[in-house]
């Protein structure tokens, strides 16, 4: 009995010492999350970068935890923000844990409610007030937060108030705080202040609400429906093929960079196989207008077409750009790698026409 009962409370010892390190090991460390999915694009302490800056003390005092956390969890479809929507809950609260450890003091959270007013009488003064910064539609302004497009004294672009993520997250309380207070460190500024009524901003929100029923400006594609490379035969040599390639851009303002083997810088230029060559090309015009958008575009602008002789011929190959700007969440940077297809495709086409 003796045996059992030491047993039984050896037992019981046991569970009780390994419980708390099972619970220490479940919390999610919020530091640490952040360094993970949010450091990048808003910076190591929440400065910002690509993305808005986070540790504004107006931003912080005007959001709601579950403003943040539904953000967090849907992000902005269409814009740069992606959805961490494999993170779990326990996690996504400890990254909202992390975010206020910011903000000194109790934020002002916004409560939840529908706001009732006049969408056309609020579209009148979204139009006045608002589109010059927010766009005509609620589009948002152009690029992200560390584009060439913005002067370098503005902390963020001007955010879409027309996209799902956004108003999935902001209730109509949130609008009109962010209205009537504007905030600081922005060019936004209290509407309050530049004399617009109680009456004419609840407007205002109702009709930047009505935004929800109208269709996705901006859907976001799926990269699976694109191939990976744009890719074509050539019926010519890989000689008369490059030179064919070279007019071709030549003739869509595109200056030639450089052309060189693929194994240049690997092997002696007599040992290289001259039968796989690179075309370097660029309009740079297309380039500046990428980085605008997302400067992190120029980690895959393909700028070069590859042709090389195979057992069935000779292909004519480049990166599909459009595949890789779905990973970026970015509808205007889609729609401009749409037009860089186009233009690849047709330079292609005709060298091997």
């Amino acid at each position: 009995m003796r045996i059992v009962l030491l047993f039984g409370l050896l037992s019981i010892a046991l569970a009780g010492c390994q419980e708390p390190t099972s619970d220490s090991a479940a919390q999610p460390d919020g530091a640490q999350l952040y360094a993970q999915h949010c450091a990048a694009c808003h910076g190591d302490n929440g400065g910002g970068g690509v993305g808005v800056p986070l540790d504004l003390a107006a931003f912080q005092y005007g959001v709601s935890d579950e403003f943040l956390k539904v953000t967090i969890q849907y992000g902005r479809p269409g814009r740069i923000m992606p959805a961490f929507s494999e993170l779990g809950e326990a996690e996504v609260n400890a990254l909202v844990e992390h975010l206020r450890s910011w903000a000194p003091g109790r934020p002002v959270i916004p409560a939840n409610g529908h706001i009732e007013g006049d969408p056309q009488r609020g579209k009148a003064l979204y139009a006045q007030h608002c589109a010059s910064c927010h766009g005509s539609q609620g589009e948002g302004g152009e690029g992200t937060g560390v584009t060439f497009s913005r002067p370098r004294d503005l902390p963020i672009i001007a955010p879409a108030l027309n996209n799902d993520g956004f108003l999935a997250a902001a209730s109509d309380q949130l609008i009109k705080a962010a209205v009537v207070n504007g905030r600081e460190g922005t060019p936004m500024t209290s509407f309050r202040e530049q004399g617009l009524s109680d009456s004419q901003i609840n407007d205002i929100v109702s009709y930047v609400r009505s935004f929800e029923n109208q269709p996705d400006p901006n859907p976001v594609g799926n990269p699976d429906d694109e191939p990976l490379t744009i890719a074509h035969d050539s019926p010519y040599s890989v000689e008369d093929t490059v030179k064919a390639l070279e007019r071709a851009a030549v003739g869509r303002n595109f200056r030639i960079i450089r052309t060189q083997t693929l194994e240049d810088g690997l092997f002696p230029e007599q040992e290289q196989n001259p039968n796989q060559v690179i075309v370097y090309f660029c309009n740079f015009d297309l380039v500046n207008r990428a980085l605008a958008i997302d400067p992190r575009v120029g980690l895959f602008l393909p700028c070069r077409v590859t042709v090389v002789e195979q057992e069935d011929g000779v292909k004519v190959m480049s990166i599909n750009p459009k595949r890789l700007a779905y990973l970026f969440n970015n509808a205007e940077l889609n729609r401009l790698c749409d037009e860089m297809v186009k233009t690849y495709s047709n330079i292609i086409e005709e060298a091997t026409f």
